[in-house]
């Protein structure tokens, strides 16, 4: 087993095992603008490998790049399937070379992935995960019912939601935790629990709401990550974060290892990141890394945007009379004498502000975690029983 870090080991890795192959290669793709992973395919499919790109129906903004990237591998004789439309996404990442070895990974064949943000890639020769790749590669490509055989090997919406959900509750000591958004109810709920019965729990991204442990934002490179180390001794690896949507309604894919080697390369990358973060804050991001594609909705029109102020000032404007209440109450505590002071001042604004601002970001997400779940729905009934 061999653990492959962003943005430390790059597209290197990749382009070996893909220029090593003999037999086959199958890639199931997301996102991809990778000249250097297209030629390496093109140059196998041309010494006669059998190279099949499992690519997905959509992403966001990204839709026309895939059909060209399909035209392009159709016309150098790459077998090309397209997923499904029954899920929101089809958001894994794995490559199988000679179906013998297999590379899940957390990130996409993208310039901003590859060597700019924090991602893990798995290289295994794990006979179990190398067949529930192949079989998980096929019912994708054929639009079939795929069932896991094994809980180490972890499908949305297959078995990720019970998996991950006993992963975190068998805790005894220590939760180490790469993820952009946790936001499912269920797993914050569990978190909670964990952190309740003294279990240590660091969390590097964001989570939504209040909660009894250290979260911290990324510094120094961008983060797309999932990842989660339990009690020093095992650690999942994938694309899904702990939100409903990724558990739910989209294809994700994840790796729960055990190799001490592994697991200890992956702690101390965390412990190293979980250092930096502490000692800085994260540098505003780049204009490349603005622009860059994402899977968030497009913005609202002028005219949405006046609509929601007018409802925002309605519905809020009760929120100054239970502000007021409580400073008053406040007050009647510490002391009149406490609002003459330029700190305590500022420690309210900050309060009130951070308050409004977890409120905000807690609705955003929930109205995208509700959106993907009707999405995936409307789908499916579409497409009948």
């Amino acid at each position: 087993m061999r653990v492959i870090i962003e943005p430390a080991d790059g597209v290197g890795p990749l382009l070996t095992a893909i220029n090593n192959a003999k037999k086959s290669v199958e890639i199931a793709v997301f996102r991809f603008d990778r000249k250097d992973i297209e030629t390496a395919l093109e140059a196998a499919a041309a010494k006669g490998v059998r190279v099949t790109a499992l690519i997905a129906f959509a992403n966001r903004g990204g839709e026309q790049n895939l059909r060209k990237l399909e035209l392009r591998f159709l016309n150098a004789g790459i077998i090309v399937a397209r997923s499904s439309d029954d899920l929101t996404r089809y958001h894994d990442k794995y490559i199988l070379i000679d179906r013998r070895v297999l590379y899940m990974l957390s990130f996409n064949f993208t310039h901003l992935d590859i060597g700019r943000s924090r991602g893990f890639g798995i290289m295994s020769t794990n006979v179990s995960w190398v067949r529930e790749a192949i079989n998980l590669f096929q019912a994708d490509c054929t639009r079939t019912t795929y069932a896991p055989k094994t809980e180490t090997f972890v499908v949305s919406p297959a078995n990720s939601r019970k998996v991950l959900g006993s992963f975190l509750k068998r805790a005894k000591k220590q939760l180490l935790i790469y993820d952009p958004k946790i936001s499912d109810k269920e797993m914050l709920r569990i978190l909670q629990e964990r952190a309740k019965a003294g279990v240590e729990i660091k969390v590097i991204g964001q989570v939504a709401g209040r909660v009894l442990f250290d979260v911290q934002k990324l510094a120094g490179t961008r983060l797309h990550t999932r990842m989660i180390i339990r009690d020093g001794r095992q650690a999942f690896v994938g694309s899904q974060s702990l939100r409903a949507a990724e558990l739910d309604s989209r294809r994700e894919l994840g790796l729960i290892v055990q190799d001490v080697k592994a697991v200890k390369k992956l702690i101390d990358t965390f412990e190293s990141d979980w250092v930096l973060t502490n000692a800085k804050k994260a540098p505003a991001p780049t204009p490349k890394e603005t622009q860059a594609p994402t899977d968030e909705p497009a913005a609202a029109s002028e005219k949405e945007v006046e609509k929601a102020v007018q409802v925002f000032t309605k519905e809020l404007d009760p929120l100054a009379d239970s502000v007021k209440k409580a400073v008053r109450k406040a007050v009647a505590k510490a002391g009149e004498d406490v609002l003459n002071d330029k700190d305590v001042k500022d420690t309210m604004k900050k309060v009130v502000k951070k308050a409004v601002k977890e409120a905000v970001k807690e609705a955003v997400q929930d109205a995208q975690d509700a959106q993907e779940v009707r999405d995936a729905q409307e789908a499916k009934d579409a497409k009948g029983p």
